[in-house]
């Protein structure tokens, strides 16, 4: 397909890799279209975009927008903020699968899904548990080009502040350097990194199931 025809949406738009993804598909000039998913409004100049709000408890009312050729999607959130397991399964789980089945159904070529490093369907932790479940849900889709991100600590600017992650964030300067060899997946890297991973990969001819995990993220962004 040329390059110029292809259309994307994305879901998770306003966090942070969703947000640096939405930017680099607006540089690349690589979709005529550009869907966003969300639940409120943002400001957004570019023609290109088109904002789309919707009740993500029903994106079965909304198939029209999955007729694209590639979906990425970049929701999450942590159990602080959901409030409860029920709530944060429901966003890093429900949202993504039934994403999807829509994109099955629309024709679109990849789903693209950040998930985390440590994703374990059989894991002890809930959050690599449900990150795990999500993964092993979305391989037995018939997705013809399914790319699994496993990013380790995010760092980048968050719309809300993280005491946890701001001084995780602060400690991994100093412990990147010391993170060499079979450690160097544990480092942590940058939003954009993985958005630009995300749309490297998109524009590739990938297809099956490929699972990238946090060094080889960076190593796909560095080339891009």
């Amino acid at each position: 397909m040329n390059m110029g025809e292809k259309t994307a949406l994305i879901l998770g738009s306003s966090g942070l890799i969703g947000n640096e993804l939405v930017q680099i598909l607006i540089e690349q000039n690589n979709y005529k279209k550009i869907h966003l998913l969300l639940r409120r409004p943002i400001a957004i100049s570019d023609s290109r975009c088109e904002v789309h709000i919707v009740d993500f408890d029903q994106l079965e009312k909304y198939p029209e927008l999955f007729k694209v050729t590639d979906v990425f999607c970049c929701l999450g959130t942590t159990i602080k903020k959901a409030k409860s397991k029920e709530a944060f399964r429901k966003v890093d789980y429900v949202y993504p699968i039934e994403a999807a089945k829509l994109a099955v159904q629309g024709g679109a070529e990849k789903f693209l899904i950040v998930t985390a490093m440590g994703a374990n369907s059989e894991s002890f932790f809930f959050y690599n548990q449900v990150k795990g479940e999500v993964e092993r849900s979305l391989k037995s889709l018939n997705i013809p080009s399914l790319n699994i991100f496993r990013p380790s600590l995010l760092l980048g600017e968050r719309n809300e502040f993280r005491l946890g992650e701001k001084m995780a964030e602060k400690a991994s300067r100093f412990l990147n350097n010391l993170m060499v060899g079979p450690l160097r997946s544990y480092r942590a890297i940058q939003a954009k990194s993985v958005a630009k991973a995300m749309s490297a990969i998109a524009a590739s001819n990938k297809n099956g199931i490929n699972i990238f995990q946090s060094n080889e993220i960076q190593r796909i962004a560095d080339k891009h």
